[in-house]
């Protein structure tokens, strides 16, 4: 079987043992809309449980629109415009809108990111566009505490500005549930503080802070909290896309409403149930942007565990042409032998540092499964550094799990990685629907 798998821009072509492959889980084909900038445009006249944006943003002093870093394939040059269109219509100009990058504790993107991501027409449309820095305490306000006491620092840009608009990608999330709505605030606008508590080791233990999961989900559940401490937002404007990155729904509206419908439509997109587990999964971090970094690739091998036995073998292709991450990230990695050691000492309240809260996801994979990894931006002495196996291909990673699983064993292949939910019918995603989790 001849498959090709997201990975960096132009995707990696792999063949795998027919007799094996038991299931090849794509994203449920949704139709794209032939119009999406009308699509935008009818949703900003016609939002989910929100006045107009044009009757919202009549009479405002400023306006602050929040937008996603590069690490995530939004379609701003699509999204966009028709926002700033309305706005100036109704009296805010170019030159009184901020765009807000959230970048959570990511780097500020460059110059050059900024206009791969937002094109032509947003660069020279007058706007201002700058970087969220969460390690720059003076540019937040103190809002006080969440419900689970976490200290909410947030943006002063986003808190102090007179209209309030986030724009985003909805999509399954490894710790939240789904991406979108109530996380371009948090984490996507929060102090480093804030950052570190709402990623501590006690609120992603649960095992309902998972992919796909809202139901009693405390990740989720601060988020909202700490949105809603910020201001919420007065208008959201996001989308759910295809695996060619095509556009098959536009959410506008209140923050709540118009996200939970947006929750729907990703969850009838992403959503994918596999009748039982099997013994190895091969899967990626998405392709380019997600698939940069080491970092961002244990997002795919979470999505692959719910359909992984116990014991079982997973194989990751992510080019990661940026390396591991972070220096944080980085110097927390490759500093640290033992993953389970590390994570004693974090919920003993030992260490409490940026990124560990990748290591813990990282811990939640391999103290379940043996990690296979295929990538051409790390050399393999540094992969083996980061609790994974090394491989030179995602074929001969395959030969050796038969090896060991025997030659009967089955395998289910995630081409797009963490953009699909993969879950087993009677497991937390695989047995309630988004809204039964919100309204139950």
């Amino acid at each position: 079987m001849r498959l090709t798998l997201r990975y960096g821009r132009n995707g990696l072509d792999v063949t795998l043992p027919d007799r094996n492959v038991a299931h090849v889980l794509h994203l449920n084909p949704l139709p794209p809309l032939l119009h999406p900038r009308q699509a935008v445009m009818e949703g900003l006249r016609q939002p989910i449980g929100a006045p107009p944006l044009a009757e919202l943003a009549h009479g405002r002093r400023d306006a602050a629109i929040v937008i996603s870093d590069l690490t995530r394939p939004v379609p701003n040059a699509l999204i966009l415009p028709p926002i700033l269109e309305t706005l100036a219509e109704a009296g805010l100009p170019p030159e009184r809108v901020l765009l807000l990058v959230a970048t959570g504790l990511h780097r500020g993107n460059t110059p050059d990111e900024l206009a791969e991501m937002l094109g032509p027409e947003i660069m020279a449309s007058g706007v201002r566009i700058e970087n969220h820095a969460a390690r720059d305490a003076g540019s937040h306000l103190d809002l006080g505490r969440s419900p689970r006491g976490i200290p909410v620092q947030v943006d002063r840009r986003y808190v102090e500005a007179d209209l309030k608009v986030l724009t985003g990608l909805i999509e399954p999330h490894l710790m939240a549930g789904y991406s979108g709505g109530r996380k371009a605030i948090c984490p996507g606008l929060c102090g480093v503080e804030t950052v570190l508590a709402w990623h501590s080791p006690p609120m992603l233990d649960p095992p309902e802070a998972c992919a796909g999961n809202l139901w009693c989900n405390p990740v989720h559940e601060e988020a909202l909290a700490i949105a809603d401490l910020a201001g919420g937002a007065d208008f959201i404007v996001n989308v759910v896309l295809d695996e060619a990155r095509q556009v098959t729904g536009v959410f506008c509206g209140d923050m709540r409403e118009a996200h939970l419908a947006g929750m729907e439509q990703a969850e009838r997109q992403a959503k994918v149930v596999v009748p039982e587990a099997v013994d190895i999964v091969v899967t990626t971090s998405a392709g380019y942007p997600l698939d940069l970094t080491f970092y961002q690739g244990v997002k795919g091998m979470l999505a692959a565990l719910p359909i992984l036995k116990p014991g079982g073998t997973l194989i990751i292709a992510q080019e990661n042409a940026e390396g591991i991450g972070g220096p944080e990230f980085t110097e927390l990695i490759l500093g640290e032998p033992d993953l389970e050691h590390f994570m004693a000492r974090a919920f003993r309240g030992e260490v409490c540092v940026i990124d560990q809260w990748q290591l813990q996801e990282m811990q939640k994979v391999t103290c379940r499964a043996r990690v296979l990894n295929v990538s051409t931006g790390l050399p393999a002495e540094v992969q083996r550094d980061l609790f994974v196996e090394p491989f030179p291909t995602v074929e001969a990673a395959v030969t050796e799990a038969l090896t060991h699983h025997g030659p009967d064993a089955q395998i289910a292949v995630i081409p797009e990685g963490p953009y699909v939910l993969a879950c087993l019918p009677d497991d937390l995603v695989g047995r309630q629907t988004v809204r039964e989790m919100v309204e139950g």
